[in-house]
């Protein structure tokens, strides 16, 4: 099937990106290329056949092909067509790279790309395509630092989506509150985000989670709280403020109910045991 295998210890590399509209009809691109290829389409179809298998991606589609395997364009692909691309090679299997190290090892995960992606229009992923071709194209000085850790995450974020399926909903809500988690938890954006119910979506998820999605939302924050009192000098309130509380008395009494004590008092027995082991 091709599978390209994504390791959160040898990390893709980019080769290439952009989005590119056809100009008049042409055939897809005979070659057997040294790097894997994404295409994500927004308007129109790409036909490409990679190792005799055909393959239509259409607008909301999104394909990989997969490096060292032959793919090229049996059917015109039509004026007008959009898509984004990138290239990257997959750190996976690499000479260089940390799989030797019983260190990395232990925090080794690894997992398939999807060949095919369908339903993608409006999604988190075609946001997060179209946000990290502009920054490749941006003027950040601090790009070329990033650029490859964005490519990851995206990456990553794709092989999640793809794991969990439309069965795994709650899974999508647990990483969209991550992702917003010092946002107001609000039942309208996540509406807006997932085109279902709230209480459809609540039902759902207390069922899988055995929690509620607010209270699921909460526990992201106070463990932020967590880290940065025991690893700054931040004050209480702006560490209230950095995990999105704007009342940092609210926040105390979030953090103690959940907690068991205060903001104050966990920073000082974070510090006694950490001198004393």
């Amino acid at each position: 099937m091709n599978e390209i295998i994504l390791s959160n210890i040898c990390p893709p590399v980019l080769s290439e990106c952009g989005l590119l509209a056809a100009a008049e009809p042409f055939y897809h691109m005979d070659r057997t290329a040294g790097f894997n290829v994404l295409i994500y389409v927004t308007d129109g179809t790409i036909y490409v056949t990679e190792d005799g298998t055909d393959h239509e991606v259409r607008e909301g589609e999104l394909l990989f092909l997969k490096s060292g395997v032959h793919h090229y364009g049996r059917r015109e692909i039509q004026k007008g067509t959009r898509w984004y691309y990138i290239h990257f090679c997959n750190g996976a299997g690499e000479p260089d790279c940390m799989s030797e190290s019983c260190f990395a090892r232990s925090f080794e995960k690894s997992a398939a790309l999807p060949k095919k992606l369908s339903g993608l229009k409006n999604s988190r992923i075609e946001s997060m395509i179209e946000r990290y071709v502009d920054h490749f194209y941006s003027d950040d000085p601090m790009k070329l630092w990033s650029i490859n850790v964005k490519l990851f995450e995206l990456l990553a974020q794709i092989a999640v989506f793809n794991e969990a399926g439309e069965s795994g909903l709650s899974d999508k809500i647990c990483a969209y509150l991550r992702e917003n988690y010092t946002k107001p938890f609000s039942a309208s954006a996540l509406e807006k985000e997932f085109y279902l119910s709230y209480k459809y979506m609540a039902a759902i998820f207390k069922r899988e989670k055995n929690t509620t999605m607010q209270h699921y939302h909460a526990s992201i924050r106070i463990n932020h709280a967590r880290m940065l009192l025991g690893s700054t000098l931040m004050p209480v309130s702006e560490v209230a403020a950095a995990v999105g509380y704007t009342d940092a008395l609210y926040f105390s009494r979030v953090f103690c109910e959940s907690v068991g004590m205060c903001p104050s008092d966990y920073r000082k027995n974070i510090f006694k045991r950490s001198v004393s082991e």
